[in-house]
Protein backbone atom coordinates (compact mmCIF):
# COMPACT_ATOMS: atom_id res chain seq x y z
CA UNK A 1 0.00 0.00 0.00
CA UNK A 2 1.80 3.17 -0.80
CA UNK A 3 0.24 6.60 0.56
CA UNK A 4 0.24 9.71 -0.69
CA UNK A 5 1.04 13.19 1.42
CA UNK A 6 -2.85 13.76 2.02
CA UNK A 7 -2.45 10.39 3.73
CA UNK A 8 -5.19 8.63 1.78
CA UNK A 9 -4.13 5.13 1.14
CA UNK A 10 -3.68 4.35 -2.83
CA UNK A 11 -5.36 0.40 -3.10
CA UNK A 12 -5.65 0.38 -6.92
CA UNK A 13 -6.10 -2.97 -8.58
CA UNK A 14 -6.18 -3.70 -12.69
CA UNK A 15 -9.64 -4.15 -12.83
CA UNK A 16 -11.87 -3.88 -15.92
CA UNK A 17 -15.20 -2.98 -16.27
CA UNK A 18 -17.75 -1.77 -18.69
CA UNK A 19 -20.96 0.24 -18.87
CA UNK A 20 -23.31 -2.07 -21.42
CA UNK A 21 -27.23 -1.38 -22.78
CA UNK A 22 -28.83 -4.77 -22.02
CA UNK A 23 -32.98 -5.49 -23.01
CA UNK A 24 -32.75 -1.42 -22.77
CA UNK A 25 -31.71 -1.22 -19.02
CA UNK A 26 -27.54 -0.06 -18.64
CA UNK A 27 -25.63 -2.20 -16.21
CA UNK A 28 -22.43 -2.23 -15.15
CA UNK A 29 -20.02 -5.77 -15.41
CA UNK A 30 -17.10 -7.18 -14.94
CA UNK A 31 -15.58 -10.34 -16.25
CA UNK A 32 -16.59 -13.53 -14.57
CA UNK A 33 -19.95 -11.31 -13.22
CA UNK A 34 -22.91 -13.25 -12.64
CA UNK A 35 -25.84 -10.73 -13.40
CA UNK A 36 -29.85 -10.80 -14.11
CA UNK A 37 -31.34 -9.65 -16.99
CA UNK A 38 -35.31 -9.09 -18.53
CA UNK A 39 -36.04 -11.90 -20.48
CA UNK A 40 -33.95 -12.82 -23.52
CA UNK A 41 -34.56 -15.07 -26.67
CA UNK A 42 -31.96 -17.15 -26.13
CA UNK A 43 -30.94 -20.83 -25.09
CA UNK A 44 -29.55 -22.01 -21.83
CA UNK A 45 -25.87 -22.04 -22.47
CA UNK A 46 -25.77 -20.35 -25.47
CA UNK A 47 -23.14 -17.25 -25.72
CA UNK A 48 -24.42 -13.50 -26.19
CA UNK A 49 -22.82 -10.91 -27.99
CA UNK A 50 -24.18 -6.97 -27.02
CA UNK A 51 -22.73 -4.60 -29.21
CA UNK A 52 -24.00 -1.48 -27.53
CA UNK A 53 -20.90 -0.79 -25.03
CA UNK A 54 -21.29 2.92 -24.02
CA UNK A 55 -17.51 3.03 -21.86
CA UNK A 56 -15.17 0.90 -20.90
CA UNK A 57 -12.23 1.76 -18.02
CA UNK A 58 -9.37 -0.96 -18.47
CA UNK A 59 -7.00 -0.18 -15.53
CA UNK A 60 -7.82 3.57 -15.61
CA UNK A 61 -8.12 4.32 -19.29
CA UNK A 62 -11.40 5.09 -19.96
CA UNK A 63 -12.94 4.95 -23.37
CA UNK A 64 -16.45 7.02 -23.78
CA UNK A 65 -18.78 6.33 -26.57
CA UNK A 66 -21.30 8.77 -28.40
CA UNK A 67 -23.24 7.38 -27.68
CA UNK A 68 -21.57 3.57 -28.01
CA UNK A 69 -18.14 2.98 -28.67
CA UNK A 70 -17.65 1.24 -31.99
CA UNK A 71 -15.78 -2.05 -32.25
CA UNK A 72 -16.43 -2.47 -28.43
CA UNK A 73 -18.44 -6.16 -27.66
CA UNK A 74 -19.44 -7.79 -24.24
CA UNK A 75 -19.55 -11.71 -24.37
CA UNK A 76 -21.39 -13.75 -22.53
CA UNK A 77 -23.41 -16.96 -21.56
CA UNK A 78 -27.27 -17.65 -20.63
CA UNK A 79 -26.92 -19.61 -17.18
CA UNK A 80 -30.83 -20.11 -16.81
CA UNK A 81 -34.67 -18.38 -17.49
CA UNK A 82 -35.78 -17.50 -14.02
CA UNK A 83 -38.71 -15.66 -12.67
CA UNK A 84 -38.05 -12.90 -9.87
CA UNK A 85 -39.83 -12.72 -6.63
CA UNK A 86 -43.66 -12.13 -6.57
CA UNK A 87 -44.20 -8.12 -6.41
CA UNK A 88 -47.92 -7.97 -5.13
CA UNK A 89 -50.46 -5.35 -6.44
CA UNK A 90 -53.09 -4.15 -3.90
CA UNK A 91 -55.99 -1.42 -4.85
CA UNK A 92 -58.41 0.22 -2.44
CA UNK A 93 -60.58 2.93 -2.57
CA UNK A 94 -61.92 3.43 0.83
CA UNK A 95 -65.52 3.87 1.96
CA UNK A 96 -66.34 2.14 -1.39
CA UNK A 97 -66.11 -1.21 -0.49
CA UNK A 98 -63.14 -1.56 -3.51
CA UNK A 99 -60.64 -3.70 -3.24
CA UNK A 100 -58.01 -5.33 -5.88
CA UNK A 101 -54.97 -7.78 -5.14
CA UNK A 102 -53.06 -9.06 -8.04
CA UNK A 103 -49.73 -9.93 -8.41
CA UNK A 104 -46.37 -10.97 -11.06
CA UNK A 105 -43.19 -12.34 -11.13
CA UNK A 106 -41.31 -11.17 -13.00
CA UNK A 107 -38.81 -13.43 -16.01
CA UNK A 108 -35.42 -12.65 -15.93
CA UNK A 109 -32.10 -14.15 -17.81
CA UNK A 110 -29.49 -15.00 -15.76
CA UNK A 111 -26.44 -14.52 -17.39
CA UNK A 112 -22.30 -14.84 -16.60
CA UNK A 113 -19.99 -12.47 -18.35
CA UNK A 114 -17.44 -14.21 -20.20
CA UNK A 115 -15.05 -11.22 -22.34
CA UNK A 116 -14.94 -7.39 -22.65
CA UNK A 117 -13.29 -6.14 -25.35
CA UNK A 118 -12.71 -2.48 -26.40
Amino acid sequence: MSSDFSGKQNNKLAIMYAIVEIAGQQFKVQKDQKIFVHRLDAEEGKKVNFDKVLLVDNDGKVSLGAPAIKGAKVTATVDSHVKGDKVIVFKKKRRKGYKKRNGHRQQFTALTINDIKA
